[in-house]
């Protein structure tokens, strides 16, 4: 009995030890992940950055993690210009359109990556050469704004307030800041950038039409700048 009970305990650990090492190299081989045990390591410390609550969220979380891990990459297995994926989309331009007043040249968010009406939505906003306000800021050393970058995380938080599901009435309306607190920029966006911001709703009083927000706003893995912000509905 004692020898059949101890070969089932060995069994019992191989098979454990062969689906780790399976796993581990399922983990290591998956498109847009690291070959290395260490850039794991780094890739997952990135993507699960404390006091980054955007971070956990599914969709942008996982476009966040390809786009990390890509620049990442070794040389080996996928050439890097075929390293990338088209970012996922929740809403396109023209439903942005639908539910945002802005236009050419002050519509900042591209596209929508994630999106819970009446929660949050995480935009993103591709910063080009092209952009109208690099001509002055600064002729030789193009840098976004960073009032831009408030006002792009501002038109993220604006798609959820905005939504006729969470009450709002789309282009139709307008809003306004009705403040901005503890706003603090981390490093500069410049042209190539893609900035990707969440903007949670954290208080609405409806009766008002006030939205009290904070937003974050990342290029790769990096907080570019956050921010506290009030919007207020206008005629």
């Amino acid at each position: 009995e004692v020898l059949s009970i101890a070969g089932t305990a060995c069994v019992r650990k191989t098979l454990q030890l062969s689906i780790a090492a399976y796993m581990a190299r399922m983990w290591t081989c998956a498109t847009f992940l690291p070959s290395t045990q260490a850039q794991v390591r780094k890739t997952t410390k990135a993507v699960r950055t404390p006091n980054r609550s955007w971070n956990g969220t599914g969709t942008a979380r996982r476009y966040l993690k390809r786009v990390v891990s890509a620049t990442e990459a070794d040389g080996e297995g996928v050439p890097i210009e075929k390293s990338f994926k088209a970012a996922p989309t929740v809403l396109g331009i023209d439903k942005i359109m639908e539910l945002l007043p802005h236009r050419f040249p002050f519509l900042l968010v591209d596209r929508v990556l994630e999106y819970v009406p009446g929660q949050y939505a995480v935009g993103m906003k591709n910063v080009t050469i092209n952009d109208h306000f690099f001509n002055g800021h600064f002729p030789g050393r193009p840098i976004m704004p960073g009032v831009l970058q408030i006002e792009a995380m501002a038109q993220v938080g604006g798609i959820v307030f905005l939504d006729p599901e969470t009450g709002g009435e789309g282009a139709r309306d307008n809003f306004f800041f009705g403040g901005v607190e503890k706003c603090r920029f981390r490093r500069p966006v410049v042209p190539g950038d893609t900035l990707i911001m969440k903007v949670e709703l954290t208080k609405l009083n409806k009766r008002f039409g006030i939205a009290k927000m904070h937003g974050e706003a990342y290029v790769g893995d990096q907080l570019a700048c956050d921010a506290d912000l009030t919007l207020v509905l206008g005629g």
